[in-house]
């Protein structure tokens, strides 16, 4: 977990949300959701667009939510200690992503209270590392090689007492602390393996970063 004195190291100055303290069994990457009345805003971007995910990939959802300022929900992982990270996971099988991202950020942070904007209109592929292979998929029955994530931003209309790291009690609590971050913080609190996804995720959704850069 990120302690305040790493935090410090980074020079990052962004206010720190524990969830209520419970003893977690770490989870890995979960399924996620979507909303019926959004409008969607294609953000187009250089690379190749595939309709469906590459073979020997895990279906995987990301969340990129945003507060009225601008900044972007990111939560300290339980079972990887220093790693940060948006809400994300696995899509059901026959399920539409975008259901997938509703259904998964409420899991995981308890947020109802959000709308799509905008998606990158192509699967992005990240692999796993060896070691991270070899457990997921031990704990999947499976053998991806990686995930392809489809990646919605969403806008939080809600208040932030509404965030509850618990979920909604349908999974096992996967993050211990929450923050709201520019793209910078999230990026470089990413694990390594993930950081190139973030990259391209964070640059296709650039515009609606106000008074942030990249």
């Amino acid at each position: 977990m990120v302690t305040r004195a790493l935090i410090r190291a980074h020079n990052l100055r962004f206010p720190f949300c524990p969830c209520n303290p419970t003893e977690f069994t770490p989870l890995d990457i979960a399924p996620s959701p979507k909303p019926s009345k959004s409008k969607l805003l294609f953000c187009s971007v250089s690379s190749s667009s595939m309709e469906s995910p590459p073979e020997g990939y895990r279906r995987n959802v990301g969340i990129c939510l945003i507060n009225p300022s601008k900044k972007i929900f990111a939560a300290s992982r339980l079972d990887i200690p220093n790693a940060w990270q948006m809400p994300q996971g696995g899509i059901d099988d026959n399920e539409d992503p975008r259901t997938a991202a509703i259904r998964e950020l409420k899991e995981e942070t308890g947020v109802t209270s959000a709308e799509i904007l905008s998606e990158v209109p192509y699967w992005l592929t990240y692999d796993f590392p060896p070691e991270v292979r070899e457990k997921l998929n031990k704990r999947w029955g499976s053998d991806w090689k990686g995930q392809a994530q489809k990646w919605f931003l969403l806008k939080f209309t809600g208040n932030d007492d509404e965030i509850n790291l618990l979920g909604d009690g349908s999974e096992k609590p996967e993050f211990g602390e929450w923050s709201w971050m520019t793209p910078e913080q999230v990026t470089e609190l990413a694990v390594d393996f993930k950081r190139p996804v973030y990259k391209e995720v964070l640059k296709a959704f650039e515009s609606h970063f106000q008074h942030t850069k990249l």
